[in-house]
C-alpha cells in the first residue's frame, strides 16, 4: 500500500510540474495544444519525434521553447544535400603538440547534445541521414571505430516541409521507425492567429521559463514507466497494432486491400508509451481508451504505408487509421 501511495504522489507532484512546463511553452508558442501535448508527450517517453509541417508554423520555434523549458543543452542542424555524416557526428583531424608528436584529437559534432533539431531532414542524402540511425536508437556514435556514448537524456526532434519534395530524399521505413511520434502542424485557427499576430509583432515577445533539469526529466521518464497499464488497455493496443497488419488473420478487408505493410512491434511499445504519456498530461493516474484512440494516428501513420492502387485511387491513410481504429475499439466495448 505504501509503495502504490508514493507512487501515486510522485505522479501527482510530476503532472503539476508538467503543468507549469506547458504554460511556459504556450506563453511563446500559441494555441495548438495538441502539438505541445504530442512533443512533450515524446521527451517524457524518452523518444524521438518528427515535425511535419508548412514553412511558418512554429515548428523551430516549438523546438527551440522546449529546450529552454526542459533545461536540454539543444543544437540545430539544417540539413542541406551537401551536408556529411561528419558534420553531425564530429570526426578526428590530426593535433600536433609542443613537443612535436602527433596525435588525432576528436571534435565533438552538434549529436553531442541533449536536444538535436534536424531542420528539413529528408534534404541531406541517404547517407547522412543514416548518421543519426545508430544515435537515435543506441544513443551512442561510432567514429573512428570508437564506440562515443551521447548524453542523457538524448532526443532527435525533426522537420519536414510536406509540400517542398524537389531535391529531397524520403526517410527510409527504418528511420521513420525511430521516431516515436509523428506530429503535423496545421494552420491555427482565426482566434490563435490573432494572438499570435498580438504577441509577436510588439516591442517585446513572451520569454519561456525553465521548469525541468535534465536530470529531473531523466527521473521523469523513468516514473512514467512505472505508472501502471490496465489489462484492458494492453489488449487494445495489441488489437490495434495488429489489425493494421495486411497479412495478420485479424486484419479487416480494406487493410489486405490498401495497406503495403503494416506497424511492427516499435508501434505497440510507443503507443504502451505514449497514453501514459497522455493520461499524465492530462492529469490521470492511469490510461484509458480515450488515450489509444488519441495515439494511434501518431504513433502509426509514419510506421505504415498504402500500396500503389491504394495510392492511385487517392486513398487517405489518416482516414484509414481513424476508422480502422474506432471499428476495432467498438467491437471490442460491445464485446
Amino acid at each position: 500500500m505504501t509503495d502504490s501511495t508514493d507512487l501515486v504522489a510522485e505522479i501527482e507532484e510530476l503532472e503539476a510540474k508538467l503543468a507549469q512546463a506547458k504554460a511556459s511553452i504556450t506563453r511563446r508558442f500559441v494555441g495548438q495544444e495538441t502539438v505541445v501535448d504530442l512533443a512533450l508527450s515524446a521527451l517524457l517517453c524518452g523518444g524521438h519525434a518528427l515535425l511535419i509541417g508548412l514553412p511558418g508554423l512554429g515548428k523551430t520555434r516549438l523546438v527551440e521553447t522546449l529546450s529552454t523549458v526542459m533545461g536540454l543543452d539543444a543544437n540545430r542542424v539544417q540539413f542541406t544535400p551537401d551536408l556529411m555524416p561528419a558534420d553531425i557526428l564530429g570526426s578526428e583531424v590530426l593535433e600536433t603538440g609542443s613537443d612535436g608528436s602527433r596525435t588525432f584529437k576528436f571534435i565533438p559534432g552538434p549529436v553531442f547534445c541533449q536536444l538535436l533539431m534536424a531542420d528539413e531532414i529528408n534534404r541531406a542524402s541517404p547517407r547522412t541521414q543514416s548518421a543519426l540511425l545508430q544515435a537515435m536508437q543506441e544513443r551512442q556514435v561510432t567514429v573512428a571505430g570508437q564506440d562515443r556514448p551521447l548524453d542523457a537524456p538524448f532526443h532527435v526532434l525533426a522537420t519536414q516541409n510536406p509540400i517542398e519534395q524537389e531535391g529531397t530524399y524520403p526517410l527510409p521505413e527504418a528511420q521513420l521507425d525511430r521516431f516515436l511520434v509523428r506530429i503535423d502542424v496545421d494552420y491555427p485557427d482565426r482566434a490563435t492567429e490573432k494572438e499570435i499576430l498580438i504577441s509577436t509583432t510588439g516591442v517585446a515577445e513572451n520569454k519561456a521559463r525553465n521548469v525541468f533539469t535534465p536530470a529531473e526529466l531523466v527521473a521523469a521518464q523513468t516514473l512514467l514507466r512505472r505508472m501502471p497499464v490496465g489489462d484492458a488497455v494492453i489488449e487494445q493496443i495489441l488489437d490495434l497494432v495488429r489489425a493494421f497488419r495486411p497479412e495478420s488473420p485479424n486484419a479487416s478487408e480494406a487493410i489486405r486491400e490498401l495497406v503495403a505493410w503494416g506497424p511492427g512491434p516499435r508501434a505497440a511499445q510507443a503507443l504502451m508509451l505514449t497514453v501514459r504519456a497522455r493520461a499524465m498530461l492530462q492529469g490521470r493516474l492511469a490510461p484509458d481508451t480515450d488515450d489509444v484512440i488519441a495515439m494511434s494516428k501518431p504513433v502509426l501513420s509514419h510506421r505504415m504505408a498504402l500500396n500503389f492502387a491504394a495510392r492511385a485511387r487517392g486513398e487517405n491513410l489518416s482516414h484509414l487509421i481513424d476508422t480502422t481504429t474506432a471499428a476495432i475499439l467498438h467491437q471490442e466495448a460491445a464485446a
